[in-house]
């Protein structure tokens, strides 16, 4: 029944854009496997026999260096089909990606709202270039116009930021104090085992083991930069545009409302 609805999208198409993926596999279907590696190359062989124009799919960054983590070999393995079955498909390859609905920020400050103290893991010295959605559907958007075709891009934000720094920063956005605790690895093994017994894990052990790696430009392909397609979207500027969901007053915390009251008082 699933293969016959996709067919019949492919049948009223002329591209094919896979943004399905998983952070961690819960259910016997929901595996790395199936969602990052068969998926995809489906997707890839409809793609062909139906002849679409472009077929655009999005991996992760990173994934080369993170050897042990089932998560990289899973889009590594993926990519690999996609450009066997259909040689002209674009792959792209995000930093970490933020937004008002994500799982990054949003997860974050939710902790760091009902934390006293929260965990650092490798000394917060990974690093990202995290890059905002909204930058990244442009991407999308020029790869289609442009017809940019066969090619890996890497994408990523305008600014590089380490996993403690975008700790202090989202800290500084609720307007929270917080301890900061450097967590010990086998500590923090121990912790990532119990919390993916939980339905919706805060971290997994292969999390764990992506989050040793730097999640930054490699130099090996090009970026959304090379290729004229920046990004113009800073961190701090975006997320405080809905932090104020993790403020003391919510909405009425945002600068909006103190302009008013200044203003009312002169």
């Amino acid at each position: 029944m699933m293969k016959k609805k996709i067919r019949s999208l492919f049948s009223n198409a002329d591209i094919c854009i896979n943004l399905i993926g998983i952070l961690y596999e819960n259910k016997k279907n929901s595996s790395f496997y199936n969602i990052h590696t068969l998926f995809p190359s489906i997707l890839a062989k409809l793609s062909k026999e139906y002849r679409l124009k472009h077929f655009v799919h999005l991996s992760a960054l990173g994934i080369n260096e993170a050897i042990d983590s089932k998560y990289a070999k899973s889009k590594l393995e993926g990519e690999k089909n996609i450009f066997n079955n259909f040689p002209l498909a674009t792959v792209l390859r995000p930093s970490i990606v933020y937004s008002v609905d994500d799982n990054f920020t949003t997860n974050f400050m939710t902790l760091l709202n009902r934390l006293p103290f929260f965990p650092i893991y490798y000394s917060g010295k990974t690093k990202f270039m995290p890059i905002h959605c909204s930058d990244l559907t442009d991407i999308i958007y020029n790869i289609i116009i442009k017809n940019i075709n066969s090619k890996i891009v890497e994408c990523v934000g305008p600014e590089t930021i380490s996993f403690k720094e975008v700790i202090k920063r989202l800290l500084s956005l609720i307007d929270k104090r917080r301890i900061l605790i450097p967590m010990p690895f086998p500590l923090a093994v121990i912790t990532a085992r119990m919390f993916q017994l939980m339905p919706n894990p805060l971290l997994t052990l292969d999390q764990l083991r992506l989050l040793r790696y730097d999640n930054i430009l490699s130099g090996k392909y090009k970026s959304n930069f090379d290729i004229g397609i920046p990004s113009r979207k800073y961190f701090n500027d975006e997320v405080k545009k809905y932090c104020h969901m993790w403020r003391e007053g919510g909405q009425f915390s945002t600068e909006k409302y103190f302009i008013r009251e200044n203003s009312k008082g002169k």
